[in-house]
Formats: C-alpha cells, sequence, structure tokens
C-alpha cells in the first residue's frame, strides 16, 4: 500500500493513554485505495463535504471559502468567496422539477449570513443577513418547497430567502441537529431535549407557513450530538454519554435504547480513588448513519452496529481509533469506513461470526439434585450472554494515512473513490489503483490508435 505522510505525522499518545488498537501491516490485500491526490485550495480547518452529483463535490470550513471540485481528476472548477466568518453547515438545494434551469444550488450559513449559491456559474444567487444568533444546522423540506435552519431559534425559508415564520429563542446553547420526519414535522436537537415542531397553513397575511411545537422528549440524560432519520417508521438520536435511542416517527415515542456503551457506576483503584469505569468523552456519539438493517454508531474512539429488527448490538470494535471517531459510512460489500481525531481513515469489514453449537444439558441422577455442568452455566448467565452478544464482527481491512490531523469528515463515490477532509487544510482524493491504472492504459492505447502508432508497432 502507498503511504504518504503529508506534513508529517500523526502525535503519539502517553502510554496511559494506550489502548488495544486494531492494527493491519502494510500488504493490505483488501484495500483498493492505493493512490490519492493532495488537493490544496483552503488555508484554515476543511470541516465540511457535500456532494453537488456525480462527478463534483464542494468542501467548506473555518476559512469561510466554498470549493467546487471534479471528483475524478481533483480540479478546482469554482471558488466561491462571500463569507467573512467561518463556515458552520451546508447543504444542496435541490432543483424544482418545473424550473427550466436545472443548475445545481446549494446553501452556505456562517456567523454573518447565509447564502444560497450556483454551482455551475459560482455566483450568489441570494443572501440573507438578519440571523440573530449563529446557525448550526441546515434542513430541506423538499415537498414543501422550504428549507430551514437552526441557531438559537428555528427559522423557515423559501427560496428567495424570505423568512416565512420562526419560533422564539430556544436555547443558548442552540440547535445542534435537525431532520425532517413526517406529517410536515421535524425534529430539533436542544440540548438534552428534542423538539418537535409541525408546519401548518399560515394565517391570513403571512407568506405560507407557520410553525407550531407539538411535543417535547426528555429522556436523554445529557446534551444530543446527533440525529439520523432512518426510515417512515423511527429515527435515531445519540448524547454526549452514549445514549442511543430509537424513536417511533408517528407516535413520537421510544422503541428501543442502549446505554450499555459506557458504565457511570464507580470503581475503586489501587489508591483509593473513585473514578469513573470511562469518561463521558469517550462515548460520545458524534455521528449515526444507518442501512436497511443497522445503525452504525461512532461512540467514543469506537464503531458499533445497532441491529434495529433485534434491537441489540450486534457487533463492535472498541478501539478502533486512538481517538474520536468523527463520521461513519456504511460501503457496498458489508464494509464500513470510519475517521477519526488521529488523522487515520480506516475500512472494516462487518463479518457474520461461526455459531457455536449449544452444550446438552447433562441428565440423570447428579442433575437431579443440583450437581454437575448446568448448574456451573446456570452461575454466570450473565457473562455467556455478554459473550454471545455479538454475532457479527468488524474486521479492519484498510488504513488510510495521508493527513497529519483530524479528518473531519468523508464522501463515497463509488466510481470515483474517496474524498477525505482534514484540519491540516487538506482534501485528499483516494483512488481506487486497479480501477485507475486500467484507466490509464486505456487512454494510451486510444491515444496510439489515434496517431496510428499502434497498427504500425504491430
Amino acid at each position: 500500500m502507498l503511504r504518504w505522510l503529508i506534513g508529517g505525522g500523526r502525535e503519539p499518545q502517553g502510554l496511559a493513554e494506550k489502548s488495544p488498537l486494531q492494527t493491519i501491516g502494510e500488504e493490505q490485500t483488501q484495500n483498493p485505495y492505493t493512490e490519492l491526490l493532495v488537493l490544496k485550495a483552503h488555508h484554515d480547518i476543511v470541516r465540511y463535504l457535500v456532494q453537488l452529483d456525480d462527478s463534483r463535490f464542494a468542501s467548506a470550513g473555518d476559512d469561510g471559502t466554498v470549493v467546487v471540485w471534479n471528483a475524478q481528476t481533483g480540479e478546482k472548477l469554482l471558488e466561491l468567496n462571500g463569507h467573512t466568518q467561518k463556515i458552520t453547515a451546508i447543504i444542496t438545494l435541490p432543483c424544482l422539477e418545473t424550473c427550466e434551469e436545472k443548475n445545481q444550488l446549494i446553501l452556505t450559513a456562517s456567523a454573518d449570513r447565509t447564502i444560497e449559491w450556483d454551482c455551475d456559474t459560482g455566483r450568489q444567487v441570494q443572501k440573507v443577513s438578519c440571523f440573530q444568533s449563529t446557525v448550526k444546522c441546515l434542513a430541506v423540506i423538499q415537498r414543501l418547497d422550504v428549507w430551514l435552519s437552526g441557531g438559537n431559534d428555528l427559522c423557515v425559508w423559501n427560496r428567495k430567502l424570505d423568512l416565512l415564520c420562526q419560533t422564539s429563542h430556544l436555547s443558548d446553547t442552540g440547535i445542534t441537529a435537525l431532520i425532517e420526519i413526517p406529517k410536515n414535522c421535524v425534529v430539533a436537537a436542544v440540548g438534552k431535549e428534542l423538539i418537535i415542531f409541525r408546519l401548518v397553513a399560515a394565517t391570513e397575511g403571512s407568506l405560507g407557513w407557520d410553525i407550531l411545537e407539538v411535543k417535547r422528549l426528555l429522556d436523554h440524560q445529557d446534551n444530543i450530538l446527533s440525529l439520523v432519520n432512518v426510515n417512515d417508521v423511527s429515527f435515531v438520536s445519540g448524547s454526549h454519554v452514549g445514549e442511543l435511542i430509537i424513536w417511533d416517527t408517528l407516535g413520537w415515542t421510544v422503541q428501543a435504547c442502549e446505554r450499555n456503551f459506557w458504565d457511570p457506576s464507580p470503581q475503586l483503584d489501587a489508591q483509593r480513588e473513585i473514578k469513573l469505569c470511562q469518561k463521558p468523552n469517550d462515548v460520545s456519539i458524534h455521528h449515526l448513519t444507518w442501512d436497511e438493517e443497522n445503525v452504525f454508531v461512532a461512540v467514543g474512539r469506537g464503531l458499533y452496529v445497532y441491529n434495529l429488527p433485534m434491537k441489540r448490538v450486534i457487533a463492535c470494535q472498541k478501539a478502533a481509533h486512538d481517538s474520536s471517531v468523527l463520521h461513519v459510512a456504511k460501503l457496498p460489500n458489508r464494509q464500513v469506513i470510519s475517521c477519526s481525531e488521529d488523522g487515520s481513515v480506516r475500512i472494516w469489514e462487518l463479518r457474520e461470526k461461526q455459531q457455536l453449537s449449544v452444550e446438552p444439558a447433562p441428565t440423570g441422577f447428579f442433575n437431579m439434585w443440583g450437581f454437575g455442568r448446568v448448574n456451573k452455566q446456570a452461575s454466570h448467565p450473565a457473562k455467556k450472554q455478554q459473550e454471545n452478544a455479538t454475532s457479527c464482527s468488524l474486521e479492519l481491512i484498510g488504513d488510510l494515512i495521508g493527513h497529519s490531523s483530524s479528518v473531519e469528515m468523508f464522501l463515497y463515490f463509488e466510481d470515483h473513490g474517496l474524498v477525505t477532509c482534514s484540519a491540516d487544510h487538506l482534501i485528499i482524493l483516494w483512488k481506487n489503483g486497479e480501477r485507475e491504472s486500467g484507466l490509464r492504459s486505456l487512454k494510451l492505447f486510444q491515444k496510439l490508435e489515434e496517431n496510428g502508432d499502434l497498427y504500425l508497432s504491430v
């Protein structure tokens, strides 16, 4: 595997912080990403990537600049300058089917303003600067042709960036996550609370919509960091102390809950000091994603796979990285990819464990009086249940080392590879080496054929 270090390697942790991190050797036969392109355009932390279409993506971060890139060649297509402060949220705005122009639009938000960009021409379509607080998240409700911004309050806007309605001041901490659910409702994460809002037809004299608070969900014990809409019947929230809650989208009730990512009970060490088994920071759920059956959870430095039908964790890697995992995604062929504050990007394969046959219970005279192996097994039911809790494993098959600082997030392009962004100001486009080699050979033969050299050599 080709390994590049840009601007230095990762900083080693202290011996006291070392964990049994799974490692992989240089020969990564199952890792296709053996080539990379380093893209330079930003001069501060790059925090966001958004896919525009099958061949383009945009990057944004703390320098306030948005850059549009070609995902195949790594060519910089456009540089959009309009923010004076760091960008705090970015989202694509789908084109209307009735609209003649099909240009790709994006929204970017910061403490100074929110701007609507045309990514085909690079021009500013609209901008608004009337926010009372920093916008931390954006969401689009396509069927209503509106978009929402979350800060210390929740605002609803149309395509022309007219403010349709807004809530009163919700919290000084602001809205940290925002998703759409059925029945014209949205879920906003505000501190420890999930607040359900419904968009309703506006009263006479307004611009189309009113927003009503209809429910507050108070089951989390700490601030909610991540929120994802799983399907039409459920959504999932994750908190700072490792609480994973699956909610019913219609009744807004708890379907299932997982709080076993950390153990809050105190324990005594050799010096009789009371300490937590794990710090809450070690189990913060920074990101969630899902497929048809599973929720993939970034918990502290680890990765967990929670099966929705079975309502339990089926696989985990408690020490997937040296530092907190910031982003996780499900790839084809049962693969999972994760990136971390330690600067690494890792590829995992979800494999089913071979089920062991159950040992038959002893029978006969000794079993009647409680002797034999059955009592021994019955004395440790919790231990056996814990050992057999996971039916799958996450096996490390690839380790992509190229960034020298925290990898904030990534995008997966099925045809063009993988894109990562980092606090080292760089974007790396990871390419499938075998595929790229085939494309280069094909171009070479086409060029020889065009020049007539191919027939001449034959």
